[in-house]
């Protein structure tokens, strides 16, 4: 069965929060985002701008901000911060996209495609973690996220063609609802393999998709459904 959430807030909601967070955030994106060559201002404002803190387990707040992914129940983890911020660069998203993301999990690379000025739809198959990113989501104020509860596998046909499309978990092959449902002009970002996983980049054009082989990466499973 497939759920909807939305969130009413228009604009993300800024809070005063510690300097020392503040502080890690900054140093976050300059020491492990930029540089590592990331350069889009665009990612680098979002990076800078979303509290990865509010994402993660309490238990792992003091971790927010280090160079590697954490757990976030149910199997799953938040990504790595250069890992979302070099993935949302390769999908090239400019303000008014329509962006899918297969893999909501926490909510935070969600966020960020959002303050990069996306209009996001994104799909979680795992009920419990879409309602809390939903609820974190809702707090902290992007209104304009679009959530489901579903087989990312299937894409959301009714909103496509969509400008970009990232999946944050490792398909074995790359599923042929999401390629079908790529805008002319857009990008397909995906981890793909099994054990041996590589980021794809597949971009569709009028002559059909092109691939490319970015880097060796390491994601969770994405889970099929029932």
């Amino acid at each position: 069965m497939l759920a909807l959430f939305g969130c009413n807030a228009a604009e993300p909601v800024m809070t005063a929060e510690q300097p020392d967070v503040a502080h890690a955030r900054a140093a976050m994106v300059a020491e492990q985002i930029e540089a590592r060559g990331v350069r889009d201002a665009a990612v680098l404002r979002a990076m800078r701008g979303v509290p990865r803190h509010e994402f993660v387990p309490s238990a792992q707040g003091p971790y927010a901000y280090e160079d590697h992914p954490l757990p976030i129940g149910y199997e799953q983890t938040i990504s790595q911060p250069y890992i979302v911020a070099f993935m949302s660069e390769l999908a090239a998203v400019r303000p008014g996209a329509r962006v899918l993301e297969i893999g909501t999990g926490s909510g935070y690379q969600a966020a960020v495609l959002a303050e990069m000025g996306a209009d996001v739809y994104s799909i979680e198959i795992v009920e419990p973690l879409a309602a809390a990113a939903g609820v974190t989501l809702e707090r902290l104020g992007y209104g304009r996220i679009h959530l489901r509860t579903g087989d990312g596998h299937r894409g959301w046909p009714e909103a496509a063609p969509f400008d970009a499309i990232l999946v944050t978990a490792a398909a074995a092959t790359v599923p042929p609802a999401l390629r079908e449902q790529l805008a002319i002009g857009g990008r397909l970002v995906i981890p793909v393999g099994d054990w041996d996983q590589e980021l794809e980049v597949h971009r569709r054009s009028e002559d059909g998709l092109t691939v490319e082989r970015v880097l060796p990466v390491r994601f969770v499973p994405l889970v099929r459904g029932q």
